[in-house]
């Protein structure tokens, strides 16, 4: 798995993934970057058994329903990865069908590990001068915070809660430094805003603890603030970024611009050991570019990758990003990342790669 152990629930050599293609441009790059991923496969040696969902805003808009239990409970018991597209429609502007799907995946799956890599794939893509090696990963909890939705509305008054547990922040932060260990990385930095939110200190106090476990990591402290600023003056210096559902979400879209912006970046939703994982790129449905047949669908593959990692198979998930590479080297890049490449094009390409 991607922060570490293997799982599944096929034969080995054939991985069940159930597709839920989402809105807007998510059944586009979803679509584009299944026979990548098939063709990636089967160069070494495994299969793909896809298995398409209908769960998005035009199922909700016609039935009603957004993930129904037995839904989920096939997702949990019967594949080895759920490949989410992205979801949110002008249509259902209160996102019922998104948050029941994807926060409900995350919260049901007790998916607490949001992992979102940050690597500058071509040295043209970054808006920074001279910025030397950016590549970097974060782990961003994803089952706690301001995202968990307590709090109370009365009238006028509107109350969030943000929940910060014991469990919640060890099993990240060890989550963070077990990854970097496993993967030869020597700095972890933690990012809070404890001079300014008291509960936070438990991230502090969490950090210390834990450190101590793995003295040949070193291990940091920044506010959320410093570290926006440090990101942005220097990235290189960084390795293992672990921060709380909130600073993760927001530092993750910082991170993507860095080195290319959201078309590029993917993650995966976990639970280190026998859990289900789900894997999505982070871009938004853009439902003002659905159907123009230039939607990027590099963050779509990348994410594929991150799901070959999970699988057992990170040979396949370094051909896939090897070709990414390749064709951000070349002139068809699509149109987000300064070509005129459209989707088919750049899939086409992608597969002369691999």
């Amino acid at each position: 798995m991607t922060a570490g152990g293997t799982v599944g629930r096929s034969d080995g050599r054939t991985a069940k993934i159930a597709v839920i293609a989402g809105d807007g441009i998510g059944p586009e790059v979803i679509e584009a970057a299944i026979p990548i991923l098939d063709r990636a496969a089967a160069k070494h040696g495994f299969a793909l058994r896809w298995e398409r969902l209908p769960y998005s805003a035009d199922h909700y808009l016609r039935t009603k329903e957004t993930l129904p239990d037995a839904a989920f409970q096939h997702l949990r018991d019967d594949v080895d990865a759920i490949f989410l597209g992205a979801l949110g429609d002008p249509r259902v502007p209160g996102n019922e069908h998104a948050r029941d799907i994807l926060l409900g995946l995350r919260f049901k799956l007790d998916l607490f590990v949001n992992f979102r890599p940050v690597e500058l794939l071509h040295p043209d893509l970054t808006p920074l001068r001279n910025p030397g090696k950016i590549d970097f990963v974060i782990f961003r909890e994803n089952t706690e915070g301001q995202y968990l939705g307590r709090g109370r509305s009365s009238g006028d008054e509107h109350v969030a809660e943000e929940v910060n547990t014991g469990k919640g922040v060890e099993r990240i932060v060890r989550a963070a430094f077990e990854w970097a260990q496993s993967h030869g990385k020597t700095r972890v930095t933690m990012s809070d805003k404890s001079n300014a939110i008291p509960t936070h200190r438990i991230w502090q106090e969490t950090l210390q603890r834990i450190a101590r476990e793995y003295p040949a990591i070193t291990a940091e402290h920044r506010y959320v603030d410093a570290l926006a600023l440090e990101l942005v003056r220097e990235p290189q210096r960084f390795e293992v970024i672990v921060t709380n559902n909130l600073y993760g979400d927001i530092l993750s879209d910082l991170g993507a611009g860095l080195v290319g912006g959201l078309g590029i970046a993917a993650s995966a939703n976990l639970h280190p050991g026998a859990r289900q994982s789900l894997f999505e790129p982070v871009h938004g449905s853009a439902p003002a570019l659905a159907g123009k047949g230039i939607a990027n669908p590099v963050a779509a593959v990348l994410t594929g990758g991150l799901m070959f990692e999970h699988l057992g198979y990170p040979a396949a998930a370094a051909t896939l990003k090897q070709a990414v590479r390749k064709l951000l080297a070349s002139s068809k890049r699509p149109p987000d990342l300064g070509g005129d490449a459209g989707t088919a094009a750049v899939v086409d390409a992608l597969g002369d790669l691999i």
